[in-house]
Formats: C-alpha cells, structure tokens, sequence
C-alpha cells in the first residue's frame, strides 16, 4: 500500500499505518496543513473553502475528517458532497471562496483516495505553494482555534447547475444545433459522480441518455482509468443501442474518452484534437498540450493557420503556458479538455458539450470526423538503470546525440524527427527512464522507443 505526498497533493491507499497509508491522521495533518498555509498567506480573518468529493466508497469519511480539521483551525466549509473536479474549481470563484479541496484520486482504484489543492480561482496551487504546504505537514506547526472560533459549515446542491448552466451560456456551445441532431448519447461514468452530472448536462441538450455504470456507489465495474482495455462493455453496448457517441469519464470527471457509433474507441489523444479543430476552426488562436501529447492537435491548428505550442508534462505547466500565450484551447492527451472561456481546469463536461457542438454543426458521423484527422499511434516503454547510473547525464548525453534535431529540455528530453518523435523523462523515484514515443504506425512507434533503448544503453 502507499502514500505518496507531492505538491499537488496527497494520495493514498486507505488503511494501514500512519505515514505508509492514507490513515485518518494522516487526513487530519495534511488538511491542517493546507489550511494552515491559507491562513500564513491571506491578509483576512474569515476564511472559506469550498470541498468536494467523487464517490469513493472512502470519501464520506475523508470528507468529515477534512471538514472537522478546517472547522478546528476556524476556517468556514461549504460542501457540496458529491461532485466532480471542475464543478468544485468552478464553485470556488463563483461563491468568493480562498480555495478548495477535492477529495478524489481520479483515476487510480477504488481503495485510494486524495486531497487536490486549489487556490482562490479554483485552479490547482503551484508547485513552489505545494512545497510549501508539504513543509508545514512536516513541521506539524499547526494553531487551531478556540471554541467561540471555530469554522461554519454549509451544504450546497446547486453545485452541479451552476456549472451547466455556465457551460449552455457559452457562444461556442450551440445547445439548439446539439437537440435538433436528437443523438443517442451512452454513458459510462464508473459508478461515480458523472453518473449524476454528465445526464444533467445530455438533458439540457436534449440527448438521450443510455446509462452504464452511472451508480454513484464508488463500487468500480473496471478498472477506472478510461483506456480501451477497460471499455469492452461500452463498446458493445452503443453498437447493441444504436447510440451515435459513447462517452467514458473518469470518477473524479476531468478525462473524457468518446467511443464512435461502431463501438470503437476514437482514441484518447483526439478529445482535444477534435474539440480544438472546431475551436480553431471558428478562431485563429493558439492551441496547447504537453510534451507527451499527440502530434496530430499541431497538425490541426496549422490547418486552421493557429499557432501550437507544448508544455512540461503536468496540468498546472498546461495551464500556465496557456495563460502566457493566450490560449483558445489546451488540455492533455489523456481526455483532459481546458477551456479557458469557462475555467483554467480539465472538464468532461465542457468537452462534451463542445464535442457534441462539432459533431452536430458537421454533420457526421462521429466515425466520418475520426477519419478526417491524421492518424498516429503511440508506444510507451521504460529503461531501467542500476542506482550508480546519473540519470541525468544520460539525457544530457542523449540531448548531445541528436542535436542536429528539433529537441527540447523543459522537461526531460523530447526529439521531434521529421515523421516522428520520442520523449525522455525520468522518473523522480526510480533509476528509471521512461519512453514515449510516437509514429504513423505502431510498429514504428514501438521500433522507435526499441531504437532508443539501444541507443541509451550504447551510452552508458
């Protein structure tokens, strides 16, 4: 089992011993931390936070124990139980709120759970703030509050249409194009809270909903993370309906994979492509994603004379790219869609509504619009060294080796070949190196990463 505190965050597996797991004083020491952080860093008495939760079977006992700890520091709650990532970042400017946590562990298995961080805008803290709030959970350098001191706490159920109705309220969501098409829209939210909002949403734009797994009980059919190897039952049952789009989402619903009216998968990387081609398609702008990303959304925004750019793995390095260049739309490779015209977070629910959007105003099927975008396929194998081996020096040897080729070093080292590319990073744990490559075919993908693998070995 394990416990893995980053600055993003913390994560774990629930049970066990303290500082192995994610055990109730475990909870307790990094929420008085966060809260402890706001506190040192806001020139104000009252502090508020908004908190969330996806449908884990643990979250209700996480929730009590975070909310009790904010509570004992003085420091108000509104909670909006069962939720969804972007509705908690949403929530938390629309109610002036000083930050948020989410307690999810998105898209790992039902036995962890996490605290995820946000600041007064509702977007994930830094990585310096992350540090920061790491080194308080170390020092235990907590002061909670005296009785006549002590936080409020609210509930709100309005959560979920605050969100929706914000999303119907976008010029680029044509809700009136998306009913008058009347699709057939199959859902497969992991028994958690996208099988209460993702419906809400299809409704409004008059979709017919086919649900499969939409059960908040946090009792996961499959493995969570939405991949072609976990969504047989989807597949066969949009053919079996007749649906014309199957739509998975991860429990904590910031990744959307969508599924083509034959069953098959559209391919994870081409979320964003597809809802970037119809951004792009209606704005010149610029278009972001990370390093391992695909290299089918650059081909999309040249298309339509937009600028591309990639970023350090990691959502927090999207988003601060996307806000230095101005960014129409960004997001990852794993489904993840930002759209910074309603908040600087990953959303499944404005992806499906911009989605929903293009497929209607195209007029195809959404096996026609798969088609109509280059095709690349991805491989992703991994080096292990022995502990005396630099790491490091073995990527600055790498850089070294080809640099005659479009390289980059923002994080680890990615080499853009003329019809291909492959990306280098370590891990920050393990001797280890981890490769990701991708080619017109996945046979030269994955000949590519062997290529390298030699390559790396040759050097060492």
């Amino acid at each position: 089992m394990s416990l893995i505190k980053s600055i993003s965050g913390i994560r774990g597996t629930i049970g066990g011993k303290v500082n192995d797991n994610l055990t109730p004083l475990d909870v307790v020491k990094f929420a008085s931390a966060f809260g402890t952080w706001l506190q040192n860093n806001k020139n104000k008495k009252d502090l508020t936070l908004i908190i969330g939760r996806d449908a884990r079977i643990s979250g209700q006992m996480v929730s009590s124990l975070v909310t009790a700890t904010l509570q004992g520091l003085g420091i108000n709650v509104v909670d909006l139980g069962l939720s969804t990532t972007p509705t908690v970042e949403i929530m938390v400017p629309e109610l002036k709120a000083d930050g948020g946590i989410i307690l999810t562990a998105s898209h790992n298995p039902k036995q962890w759970n996490a605290l995820k961080l946000l600041n007064e805008k509702g977007e994930f803290i830094t990585g310096e703030n992350g540090a920061e709030v790491l080194a308080l959970a170390e020092s235990e350098d907590f002061n909670y509050a005296e009785v006549d001191d002590l936080g409020k706490y609210e509930t709100r159920d309005d959560a979920f249409d605050i969100h929706i109705q914000q999303i119907l309220d976008l010029p680029m969501v044509d809700v009136e194009a998306i009913k008058s098409k009347n699709f057939k829209v199959v859902l497969d939210a992991v028994n958690s809270t996208g099988g209460i909002a993702i419906p809400m949403l299809l409704d409004k734009l008059g979709c017919e909903t086919v649900k499969l797994y939409c059960e908040p009980n946090g009792q996961f059919p499959h493995n969570p993370e939405p991949l072609k190897e976990h969504l047989g039952d989807i597949c066969e049952l949009v053919k079996k309906e007749g649906a014309n789009v199957g739509v998975v989402v991860d429990p904590d619903v910031d990744r959307l994979a969508l599924i083509d009216e034959k069953g098959e998968m559209f391919g994870e990387e081409y979320t964003l492509v597809a809802v970037a081609d119809y951004l792009l398609k209606n704005k010149n702008g610029v278009a972001i994603s990370n390093l391992s990303s695909s290299r089918a959304l650059r081909d999309v925004a040249q298309t339509h004379n937009s600028e591309y750019f990639a970023s350090a793995v990691g959502e927090v390095n999207v988003v601060t790219l996307m806000k230095e260049k101005n960014a129409v739309i960004g997001g990852e490779g794993n489904g993840g869609i930002i759209y910074p015209e309603l908040h600087y977070g990953r959303d499944s629910l404005v992806g499906v509504a911009l989605f929903l959007t293009h497929l209607a105003k195209e007029n195809k099927t959404v096996s026609e619009l798969r088609a109509g975008y280059p095709s690349y396929f991805m491989g992703k194998k991994k080096i292990e060294l022995t502990p005396e081996i630099n790491v490091d020096d073995i990527l600055s040897k790498m850089e070294k080796e080809y640099q005659n080729e479009n390289v980059s070093t923002i994080d680890g080292v990615k080499i853009d070949f003329e019809n291909n590319w492959v990306h280098l990073r370590k891990s920050n744990t393990e001797p280890i190196i981890r490769i990701y490559t991708e080619a017109k075919s996945q046979e030269e993908a994955d000949k590519l990463g062997d290529d390298i693998i030699a390559k790396i070995k040759s050097l060492i």
